[in-house]
């Protein structure tokens, strides 16, 4: 029955009830008396429609059951309320259904999957999650996940809403076992972790730095033989009159490629001890002034006939928790490099500055610059834009691997910026945490 139909039924009753207790009251002689019962009784039949209605929807939430049988428009209300009760029946039954499809395929993953609220505790885990962190359904429900897996990593991890990388911690339940954990954040607050046992990939990641870290120790020694004889030899055709150009021109080239590779054998050894060792505990205090300084000056000579302009902004008392060798290394790289790929005359700018968020590095030139397509895999190791400008330059290819292993040893980052024949702009940043206020 339509809206408009029970409002009219509604009325043409309660004008049915007045009309009958008119006439009733006109024989009685007493009219307002018989309006007042048959008003009387038309309440009072609504009122036990009413509590007809409330006593079924008090049954109805435990079970379902059929309405009570009535006429006009309760009847409508009865028969509405029932078909609503059935498509909200149907559709929680669908839901159900999911939920526990949804179950079912999360449990046979691997990798875990819980899903915590916007207070921290446990709303609810796979079988994976389980195992990997001994969390045990129903006692661990609504306990914080930071109680139950006692890791600073993990706290800190779960309390900063604005690092999203993965992380990597120790097992808590196998020894030298390696869990990433990554973290997306969902509703009002609430999270969803996935756990993944990546004990594999890091003993792979081990083995492949310390077969690097090994290799290269063990090609210093012969290839510093080499280099020292043809040094000697090297001296010995100076010295000499009667040597053919063509020999000149390969022991030259010999040298050229030997002090290449011992370039390279320095940057694999310093980059695998950034990887396998832990950042040093006290950092000291490094003035950036007379350490760019410094690094300008090399640049100036590397330079030579080329007559860059290189110019530095930095204010005298600017300063950094750190480690001065690596940070020397990684700002030496980033000055380097604009050299090398900056034509004859170019400007280079070096610059320092600080506000409320940290502190920033900036190594800016006006060179060859760089296709965007290539800026997100240039810190990745021996990867080359362009493999003949490199070997022209004799770089390594590891040189902003190492500028970026150095920077998360001191909790920074670096961006990069760069369009062909535009130049290029690298800035290093640093959290305020590791700057000295000055």
């Amino acid at each position: 029955m339509a809206t408009t139909s029970i409002c009219f039924w509604l009325t043409g009753r309660v004008l049915l009830m007045l009309a009958v207790g008119l006439l009733v009251g006109w024989f009685a002689d007493q009219v307002f008396l018989g309006l007042f019962l048959a008003l009387a009784l038309y309440t009072l039949w609504s009122h036990r429609q009413l509590y007809r209605l409330l006593g079924w929807l008090n049954r109805a939430g435990d079970q379902e059951l059929e309405p009570p049988q009535s006429s006009g428009a309760w009847g409508e209300i009865f028969d509405s309320i029932y078909r609503i009760q059935n498509r909200h029946s149907r559709a929680k039954k669908r839901l159900a259904n999911v939920i526990e499809r949804i179950q079912e395929s999360t449990a046979a993953l691997n990798d875990g999957i819980i899903m915590v609220d916007a207070c921290g505790g446990l709303e609810w885990w796979n079988r994976a999650a389980g195992e990997l962190l001994d969390l045990h359904m129903p006692d661990d429900q609504g306990l914080p996940l930071t109680n139950l897996v006692r890791n600073p990593k993990l706290a800190q991890y779960m309390d900063d809403s604005t690092d999203r990388e993965p992380i990597k911690i120790d097992s808590p339940v196998h020894e030298g076992r390696q869990l990433q954990i990554a973290i997306t954040v969902y509703g009002q607050g609430s999270q969803l972790l996935l756990v993944r046992d990546v004990s594999r990939l890091h003993q792979l990641e081990i083995m492949r730095t310390d077969f690097v870290a090994n290799v290269s120790h063990e090609l210093r020694t012969p290839l510093t033989v080499i280099c020292g004889y043809l040094e000697t030899l090297g001296d010995a055709v100076k010295m000499s009159d009667d040597m053919p150009p063509a020999f000149n021109r390969a022991l030259s080239r010999m040298q050229e490629q030997a002090d290449r590779m011992q370039r390279l054998i320095e940057d694999l050894l310093l980059l695998s001890r950034l990887e396998a060792t832990e950042p040093e505990r006290c950092c000291q205090t490094v003035a950036l002034k007379p350490l760019l300084a410094g690094i300008v000056t090399d640049a100036t000579a590397l330079s030579g006939e080329k007559q860059h302009q290189i110019r530095l902004d930095c204010q005298d008392d600017s300063a950094v928790l750190g480690e001065p060798m690596e940070l020397r290394s990684a700002f030496s790289n980033l000055v380097y490099n604009a050299v090398r790929y900056t034509p004859a005359g170019g400007e280079i700018l070096v610059k320092w500055w600080q506000d409320s968020r940290g502190g920033y590095l900036m190594v800016q030139d006006n060179g060859v610059g760089i296709d965007p397509v290539h800026i997100p895999r240039l810190t990745e190791r021996f990867y080359r834009v362009d493999k003949s400008r490199s070997q022209m330059t004799g770089g390594t290819g590891l040189g902003l691997a190492i500028v970026k292993h150095v920077l998360l040893r001191h909790d920074g980052c670096i961006t990069i910026s760069s369009h062909p024949s535009s130049g290029s702009r690298f800035i290093c940043h640093f959290p305020l945490g590791r700057i000295v206020p000055g």
